[in-house]
């Protein structure tokens, strides 16, 4: 999610992995049974479920917590329907860093490239890993500054950033509760991307329905297209060529709304480091905390005392922007990271890194404003990975009419 400073790479290697996760996407797993035939739901461990210490991804939670004595409230729908938990997913250490890189449980293998070690992105790179190689048809994550579509961008999956305040945060390891903080499912396609939500909001499965009906073609939907400096232009044109091929009414969004974007960027990535303060501030000098962690939460320490006040007060009049845009448009659509996902570097993923990692995702604005958001796969001319992914920004409470959208795309 957040970062900076200089720290030393990655070390030796995992110091724990769970017990048949070939690919470390699990902390705990518990597969299912063969011929079972029930929804296979796999749940980030930032999530509460009873009877599993929740670890947050870190050594000191996996040894000093006890088992949750109740689960998260936004695991109510998936029992209640005997959906099949299949475990609890990787993820960066308090979900803090994007790149996916965790020292104690080990960094989940990315299987999007046959050729390179591609980075799974974070903080929800377990649920996304998990998801594209079919070990569940539904994964939770959390998404606080981008940490279910940036790791969904890097695997060639589809994720949902849900409404700020859709989906309870109860039972949930905060990062920034107040203001950030969302829980959204991801899954290889959008049917199933449907049934995760589902499981998250009762009765989004005839929402959906009823907005495939009302736009069961692209033409008819208006999109404003988000030009931003420092895009690689085959992955602008990537997104362009799968908007037009589906014939979606596409405008170019102005200079003046671009600027208004970038500055919520900034603003939105201010808060997020100074909620890591505000939040993990107490870990700071907890053992087994990894030094990247610990950097993260230092440079929320000098962002809550510098920029925080000022970055919640331009909250509102960017939330009025994005209001006043989608009157003209039905969607925003960017991509969710202006380059293609990197290789892991040789000698280890070092904070500098993050850094670079965290630069290059455009999702931090939508977090800020509290609007819904949905990261898919298009299809891309690279010789590093096959796909890049489209980001489809929607006014609040649109989830079902962005995943017909996604539908569309696809």
């Amino acid at each position: 999610m957040v970062l900076l400073g200089l720290v030393s790479g990655c070390g030796t290697g995992p110091k724990h992995s769970a017990r048949g996760s070939r690919d470390r996407e699990f902390i705990a797993y518990w597969p299912a049974p063969e011929g079972g035939g029930r929804l296979r739901l796999a749940v980030k461990d930032l999530i509460d479920v009873k009877g599993s210490v929740t670890t947050a991804g870190s050594e000191y939670f996996a040894r000093n917590r006890r088992p949750a004595g109740q689960d998260a409230r936004c695991l109510e729908l998936a029992r209640e329907r005997g959906v099949h938990l299949v475990g609890k997913t990787n993820l960066t250490e308090f979900a803090a860093t994007v790149s996916g890189r965790n020292d104690y449980f080990g960094i989940p293998r990315n299987r999007v490239s046959d050729k390179h070690k591609i980075i799974p992105g974070g903080s929800s790179s377990g649920s996304a890993v998990a998801v594209a190689n079919d070990r569940a048809d539904v994964s939770f994550g959390t998404d606080t500054a981008g940490s279910v579509r940036v790791p969904a961008a890097c695997s060639g999956v589809c994720g949902l950033k849900t409404t700020y305040g859709l989906v309870s945060l109860r039972g949930v390891v905060p990062l920034s509760p107040r203001y950030l903080d969302t829980v959204g499912p991801m899954a290889k396609d959008i049917p199933r991307l449907v049934q995760g939500m589902d499981l998250l909001e009762r009765g989004f499965a005839g929402k959906y329905e009823r907005a495939a009906a009302a736009h069961p073609s692209a033409r008819a939907i208006r999109v404003g297209r988000l030009y931003l400096d420092g895009t690689d232009p085959a992955v602008d044109r990537a997104i362009d060529e799968a908007l037009a091929a589906k014939h979606f009414r596409v405008v170019k969004l102005d200079k003046d709304f671009k600027a208004r974007w970038d500055q919520a960027e900034k603003d939105g990535k201010t808060v997020a480091l100074a909620d890591v303060w505000r939040n993990c501030g107490k870990y700071l000098d907890s053992p087994g905390v990894s030094g990247l962690t610990k950097t993260v939460i230092i440079r929320g320490r000098m962002e809550s005392e510098e920029s925080y006040a000022a970055a919640l007060k331009r909250r509102a009049a960017w939330q009025r922007a994005l209001r006043r845009t989608f009157q003209e448009v039905d969607f925003i659509a960017l991509p969710t990271l202006q380059r293609l996902p990197p290789r892991i570097p040789f000698f280890g993923i070092s904070a500098v890194f993050e850094a670079e990692v965290f630069a290059l995702q455009n999702t931090v604005a939508v977090n800020y404003a509290g609007n819904p958001a949905l990261a898919v796969p298009v299809p891309i001319e690279s010789k590093e990975v096959p796909v890049t992914s489209l980001q489809l920004v929607g006014p609040r409470f649109s989830e079902a009419e962005l995943l017909n959208a996604g539908r569309l795309v696809l």
